[in-house]
């Protein structure tokens, strides 16, 4: 690789580092940088691991972390692709493509679980690093048995990557939006479809309303959380199914 035709930030997110040793060695490393910002967020949300911050933790000034970091752009690149980590071995097998695909969506569910405000952080771009890239690769490898093209490839990848970043997102917040009450998912809907079943008329919204009549809302079950997504997942594997076969 031509190091020198590699722009800064995206050599810092590979971890292209100089053969240049002149000096004193430096009390930071880009890795330190990111773990430590990585435990902010972790701990009390995205918005609090601001350089500022994250120079406090590390004990050093915030105009030093530059030497590290370009930016709070750059840190929050450096950020997602560290938090998104590696594929995790259980994707390394092969087998049938519905099969790992469900796999591949399963486990980025599992880390926006480790990490919640991995959501809240804005899609810039297309993957650019090494850990993103591995995750992207992970997901085009499930599709190898399907004969689909690669544009048709990609994008399946970014659909199921999107329904599984949507669904975390929406079950964060509803969580959120549940927490002063105390109640799980399940009680909240029953809550919710019995005042609609109040409020929502046949005449002006009439499929609303048979929609609030109905039993639907009462039942749920414990984790509806789950059901909404393997359903949507389900109904997106579908309509893959029948691209593979058309």
């Amino acid at each position: 690789m031509d190091e020198a035709a590699v722009p800064d930030e995206l050599a810092r997110l590979w971890r292209i580092t100089s053969e240049s040793r002149l000096g004193r060695p430096a009390k930071l490393d880009v890795g330190q940088v990111v773990d430590a910002a990585v435990a902010l967020a972790d701990r009390e949300g995205l918005a609090a691991a601001t350089l500022p911050r994250v120079a406090e933790s590390l004990g050093v000034t915030k105009m030093s972390l530059y030497r590290h970091v370009g930016s709070k752009d750059e840190l929050l690149a450096l950020m997602q692709d560290a938090a998104t980590g590696p594929v995790p071995s259980s994707l390394d097998d092969t087998g049938p493509w519905r099969e790992r695909l469900r796999l591949w969506a399963v486990e980025q569910l599992a880390g926006f679980d480790r990490h919640p405000w991995l959501v809240t952080e804005p899609v810039a771009g297309p993957p650019r690093g090494p850990n993103l890239i591995a995750w992207f690769d992970a997901g085009l490898r499930t599709l190898r048995p399907t004969g689909l093209d690669w544009g048709a490839k990609v994008g399946v990848v970014m659909l199921v990557s999107s329904f599984v970043r949507s669904h975390a997102q929406l079950t964060q917040g509803l969580a959120a939006g549940r927490a002063d009450t105390g109640e799980d998912q399940a009680a909240a809907e029953q809550a919710y479809g019995r005042a609609m079943a109040s409020l929502v008329s046949p005449e002006r919204f009439p499929d609303a309303a048979a929609l609030f009549a109905s039993a639907t809302f009462e039942d749920t079950g414990a984790d509806s959380a789950q059901h909404d997504f393997d359903f949507g997942l389900d109904l997106i594997l579908d309509g893959v199914a029948a691209a593979v076969e058309g």
